[in-house]
């Protein structure tokens, strides 16, 4: 995503395929992209990316988000769906998706809907796999009852914990995947943002409760307390919150986002981290008390259904 939208300045198209490229050699096998990023750039940019290497990865995509006057909407009526699919095959440049999901879920349409067409769409092979995002766990079973439900796309982090009362037990019993979606809290944890003044002026977080001037004190005292845990291990605390990401389950596959092969690398060299009970504890005390919503209004309405 933040490769065509959302953080600010991109870099040029070379350094971004050369970050794609460089994902492949160092192992990285899930490649994660939606409609929506860049309104159509993003499958673009990646579909270039792949040229001649497609059989390397596992390629994912999403439909569902509509943005309506400056608000964060969605749709998954049975024609809309199909429409999307076939737009996002063309743009990326292939035969058939991997894993599909729904990016967010429509209110005003039945979710048996939405998911008969899904199905249809693996029948048809235009992908092999359907998948569910920010979806509550009526939502997901419901939809699981349809057709089988791979992945559960959400919001997971040190900063971020809302699955794991009900929904996380939901997807577990189903033998559903979890894929964490800014498992770096939107790169918080990393550190790398201070203050307001460290994002570009088009820059979505800074419109963002968290990193707003009455909630980042607060914040960053956790990123504080994360980093003095990383230096014990000779880490970053961006490798240590990814490092306590991955040790949730081998059903967890979180897809932090980077724009560049630095950042890439040093995302990818948080699998070595070995994390003991003892670890975790320390890491989820010092990770407590996360001031602000994670959304503002505009972006909240179509979240968890």
């Amino acid at each position: 995503m933040g490769m065509s939208q959302a953080y600010g300045t991109f870099d040029n198209e070379q350094e971004s395929i050369a970050t794609v490229h460089r994902a492949l050699e160092i192992g990285v096998t899930l490649l994660d992209t939606a409609n929506v990023y860049g309104a159509g750039a993003n499958e673009e940019l990646v579909g270039r990316a792949l040229a001649g290497k497609r059989d390397q990865v596992v390629l994912a995509t999403k439909f569902g988000i509509v943005w309506t006057d400056g608000a964060m909407n969605a749709r998954g009526d049975a024609a809309y769906v199909k429409k999307c699919c076939e737009e996002s095959l063309s743009r990326l440049g292939v035969d058939h998706i991997d894993l599909y999901y729904q990016h967010r879920v429509d209110q005003n349409t039945p979710i048996e809907q939405t998911w008969g067409a899904l199905a249809e769409l693996v029948a048809e092979g235009k992908i092999r796999y359907a998948g569910i995002s920010e979806a509550a766990a009526d939502t997901i079973r419901r939809a699981h009852a349809v057709h089988p439900v791979t992945a559960l796309q959400s919001e997971w982090s040190l900063w971020t914990r809302g699955i794991e009362d009900e929904i996380l037990p939901t997807v577990r019993e189903l033998g559903i995947g979890v894929v964490p979606f800014s498992p770096l809290g939107r790169g918080f944890l990393t550190g790398n943002v201070t203050s307001l003044k460290d994002l570009p002026e088009d820059d979505m977080r800074r419109r963002m409760p968290r990193f707003a001037d009455e909630n980042i004190d607060r914040n960053l005292a956790i990123v504080e307390a994360l980093k003095a845990l990383a230096a014990e291990k000779g880490v970053t605390a961006g490798q240590l919150a990814l490092a306590w990401v991955q040790h949730q389950g081998d059903d967890v596959v979180p897809i932090p986002g980077t724009k560049r092969r630095k950042y890439l690398e040093e995302n990818a060299a948080s699998v070595d981290i070995a994390l003991s009970e003892k670890d975790i504890k320390a890491i989820e005390d010092a990770s407590a008390g996360v001031a602000g919503e994670r959304y503002p209004e505009h972006l909240a309405r179509a979240a968890g259904k």
